[in-house]
Formats: structure tokens, sequence, C-alpha cells
């Protein structure tokens, strides 16, 4: 308790632009936890979904009893779902115009799924850049503060007749509290941020091994009936 009310008076008595420092940093900082929070929950239940899905994609269900149950629920399609229902939609779409050239079948299908997955991973990483901005630039606002309060607090002695350390001191005190909220808000926006990038990298490589797969076995359908037809 004594240490908040110490906090909150030295705030008091820091100079404006400090206490405008710290503000930001304060705010930095709740907004770095809320990105923090709600992309942490985004992600697992991103990979959740990919989880869920997979299974049921190996289940053994026809595909396109697969991509009718997908269209019912269309615009809340995520990750590998959306991904899915894309190739499999660019791909009955194409094999219907050009039956006869597999290669250009595959080729747009799995352009449309490397859009698509593109687009999930932009969903999933948004706000996370966020966090890195506040890990680099946060130490060095609050070091403005710093030289700043030492500044104002060195000049506040410019008229006394004799300069102690008592009397600098509180005004150093002041300055400090910005490097401290700087660093405060930086190491677990930094942190944050590595992890959540991993995390979003490992959801990336996981749609990726998808696309591949599911390409496996487009391929096979649509040079198996290419060659059937001749």
């Amino acid at each position: 308790m004594t240490a908040e009310l110490n906090f909150l008076d030295l705030f008091l008595k820091a100079s404006i632009v400090v206490q405008l420092v710290i503000v930001i940093l304060i705010l930095f900082s709740i907004i770095s936890w809320a990105i923090i929070i709600q992309r942490s929950r985004i992600l697992g239940n991103a990979l959740k979904e990919a989880n869920a899905f997979e299974d049921r994609f190996w289940s053994g269900e026809d595909l396109n009893k697969l991509y009718e149950g997908l269209s019912n629920r269309r615009d809340l399609l995520t990750g590998r779902e959306q991904i899915f229902f894309v190739g499999f939609k660019e791909f009955s779409r194409l094999k219907q115009v050009n039956a006869d050239a597999p290669e250009a079948i595959i080729k747009g299908t799995t352009r449309a799924m490397n859009l698509a997955m593109n687009r999930e991973v932009e969903t999933l990483e948004s706000r996370v850049p966020f966090l890195a901005t506040v890990a680099s630039v946060s130490p060095y606002i609050g070091l403005f503060g710093t030289v700043w309060g030492i500044m104002h607090a060195f000049m506040a002695l410019s008229g006394a007749k004799q300069a102690t350390l008592q009397m600098v001191a509180p005004g150093i005190a002041e300055a400090l509290i910005a490097t401290a909220i700087g660093l405060f808000a930086a190491i677990p926006a930094v942190m944050a941020y590595n992890r959540l990038s991993l995390r979003v990298s490992a959801i990336e490589q996981n749609y990726g091994n998808f696309i591949d797969e599911f390409t496996t076995i487009l391929h096979r359908q649509a040079f198996g009936k290419a060659l059937h037809s001749h």
C-alpha cells in the first residue's frame, strides 16, 4: 500500500512531460495485454479447429458431403475448413471447364488454397506486430521521460544557493519511474510477440501441410479421370 502511495505521489509531483510519458506507457501496456489475451485465445481455437477438421477429413467421409456440409455455414468457416472449402470449390469449377487439363486444374486449385491460407494467416497475426512496436519503442519513450525528468530536476536547482542530494533525489526518482514503466511495458510485449509469432508460424505450417495432403488427393482424382477419359 505504501509503495502504491509513493508511486502516486511521485507521479503527481512529476513534470507534465513525464506524466504524459507514464500515461502513454501504461496505455501501451494495457493494450498489449489485451492483444496477448485475445490472440492467445484465437490461436488456441485455431489449432483446436485444425485438429478437429483433420480428424474429420481423414475419417473417410465423402469429400462432396463434407463440402456440402460446410456450405451450410459458409460465412463461419475459418482455418482448414475455409482452405478446404475454397480448394474443393475451385477444383470442382475447373474440372467442369478444363476436364482434359488436369495440370491446370491442380495448379489453379493450389493457387486458390494458398491465397485462402494467406488470408487466414493474416487474420491470425493481426495486431501481433503492435507488440513488437511496443517492445522496441517503450524503453526509448521511458528513457526520454527519464532524461527529461532529470533535466527538469536539475533546472529546478538552478536558483538554489546550495544543491544537496536530498533536493535532487525526488526529481530523479520521479524520472526513473518512466524508465521502469517502459521496461514493464516492453518485456512482456517482446516475450509475447516471440511466442505468438512462433504459434502463428506453426499453424501456418499446419495449413501448408494440409494443402499438400489435399492436393495429393485431388491430383489422383484429376489425373485418374483424365487418363480414364482417354
